[in-house]
């Protein structure tokens, strides 16, 4: 990965972060977006502070536009691209009956269209540098979960959209990887849409149990140097994967019961 170009949505905290330290410490070049100035100089900072050379780029990756910027100004500052991680994305719990119709809009523009928007715009470049365009989606785009239906369906967007490009690719020399951590440690829950539009504040989980997302960038690095085609990282996800696929009905079951034993779930 040295001197690599790398761009990556939502890079100002999280997973996005955590991916942004574990490249540049490879010593490839990192380019991250985010919507929040002061959290991205932050993190841009920090990136510097470990001597890895790096640019923030503010942005909202749901606006078509700033895509085009965004590939702009990472090809004036290093001349190309060789790594797209489409990481940027909310999530949203409440059940579908109770939902305003614009917090789902919301969760696609944000976890679709902004992937389907930066990769729009990177894949030129990357067709140059038979490079790699990366995914990160969820097990909600294999399983849907139950107060999720929005960011389960725009998994399962983003997961069809990936599937295809891979395909579409299958000649050019151009890796895409589509990454599927199970729950992990960061503050999407946090900033999860309720039925409204507004941030729940709180995550309902055990943050403290989960993935890390140091320990989740690692196992996305590993696989992009492998050019793996998926990655499903817990067992948990694995599990939950394969016996969906075999068991459909009986996972209803157990789907629901998990997820009615959430703090403060509407499902009992």
């Amino acid at each position: 990965m040295k001197d690599k170009v790398v761009i990556i949505t939502g890079g100002s905290s999280g997973i996005g972060k955590a991916l942004a330290e574990v490249f540049g410490n490879q010593g490839s070049k990192i380019v991250v977006t985010g919507r929040k100035k002061e959290a991205l100089d932050e993190v841009v900072a920090s990136l510097k502070s470990q001597n890895i050379d790096a640019l923030g780029f503010q942005g909202d990756v749901s606006i078509e536009a700033d895509n085009k910027k965004m590939v702009d100004a990472a090809l004036a500052a290093y001349g190309k691209i060789d790594i797209l991680i489409n990481n940027a994305g909310i999530s949203m719990r409440a059940p579908f009956n109770d939902v305003d119709l614009s917090v789902i809009h919301k969760v696609m523009d944000i976890n679709f269209w902004g992937s389907i928007y930066a990769t729009k715009y990177c894949l030129p470049e990357i067709l140059k540098t038979k490079g790699s365009v990366i995914g990160i989606s969820s097990i909600a785009g294999f399983r849907g979960l139950p107060g999720r239906v929005g960011y389960s369906a725009s998994k399962f967007a983003l997961q069809g959209f990936l599937e295809a490009l891979r395909t579409e690719m299958f000649k050019t020399g151009v890796h895409v990887l589509t990454a599927c951590p199970g729950f992990t440690a960061s503050n999407i829950r946090k900033t999860s849409l309720t039925a409204d539009g507004t941030s729940q504040g709180e995550s309902p989980r055990k943050e403290e149990k989960m993935m890390t997302a140091e320990e989740c960038a690692s196992l996305i690095y590993k696989a992009t140097i492998k050019r793996k085609k998926y990655i499903i990282m817990t067992a948990q996800g694995k599990m939950t994967v394969f016996l969906n696929k075999w068991f459909p009905g009986m996972m209803d079951k157990m789907v629901y019961n998990v997820m009615a034993k959430e703090e403060n779930s509407p499902f009992k």
